[in-house]
């Protein structure tokens, strides 16, 4: 399953059935998973861990160095879970030591051509990257969310589970959890309720992050006073709590 013209170092450790395409380099500390596709002129090296069943496609490049002018060569790490879809051009970076010094992306994504994922970035699962999209050193994508093409995300930004970022957008705060956002610099757009659907929230449940976002964004209150609204109105439905958290953890500020 190993083209000749690739290069696996002997220290490499590839499970069965991985399959590695023409002219592709796997470095010495890098671990594939069973069923794992390596297309041809792709690069994996670093101290890299990739899961199950991932399909990486042509001239990505996994694992490289982080491009953080502090790097000074320390061992940090990257790890890919299972299922991600890696389209052609991708950059994903490991980690430094200034942060936790592991880079991670979850399970089942689909990341389009293009898109780069620096340094100490923490994706989730079930994501979707369109086409060029951008995501600096030490940013957070929580589960299903959705960034367009050619978003830019400043570093340290966190986009919440189920958010969804419009195309050329570029975010310079957080993004919290549900929201819909656009614009430069983002601006929130309501939340994303037809994913929500798609993903099996009630129908109550999506009425009640409605009731939230409003609390949040329409009512003119400060973001304490929304989160104390929405915390008194909101306590005890499951859907709110996770925007309940997003908003207690917001250290940049969010979008408003």
């Amino acid at each position: 399953m190993i083209h000749p013209s690739a290069i696996v170092h002997p220290g490499a450790r590839l499970a069965a059935g991985v399959s590695v395409g023409a002219y592709s380099v796997v470095g010495e500390h890098v671990e594939i998973g069973e069923g794992t596709w390596i297309g041809p002129h792709v690069v994996v090296e670093g101290h890299t861990r990739i899961g199950r069943e991932n399909r990486l496609f042509q001239f990505c490049s996994i694992g490289g160095m982080p491009q953080d002018k502090k790097y000074a060569g320390e061992a940090t790490r990257l790890e890919i879970g299972d299922r991600n879809t890696v389209r052609e051009y991708t950059t994903i970076n490991t980690g430094t030591v200034q942060d936790a010094g592991t880079t991670r992306l979850g399970s089942d994504n689909w990341i389009m051509a293009y898109v780069h994922i620096a340094h100490d970035c923490q994706v989730g699962s079930n994501t979707i990257f369109a086409n060029n999209a951008q995501i600096a050193g030490h940013v957070h994508v929580g589960d299903w969310a959705i960034l367009g093409g050619m978003a830019g995300v400043h570093q340290f930004v966190r986009i919440g589970a189920h958010a969804m970022v419009g195309g050329g957008s570029i975010l310079l705060q957080d993004v919290p959890t549900y929201v819909m956002c656009s614009g430069n610099p983002a601006k929130p757009f309501g939340i994303n309720a037809e994913g929500l659907k798609r993903r099996g929230f009630t129908p109550e449940g999506i009425a009640a992050i409605k009731r939230a976002y409003r609390s949040l964004y329409r009512s003119g209150l400060t973001l304490e006073e929304a989160r104390a609204e929405i915390e008194r109105e909101h306590d005890a439905v499951p859907e709110v709590a996770p925007l309940l958290a997003f908003l207690a953890a917001a250290a940049r500020g969010i979008i408003r």
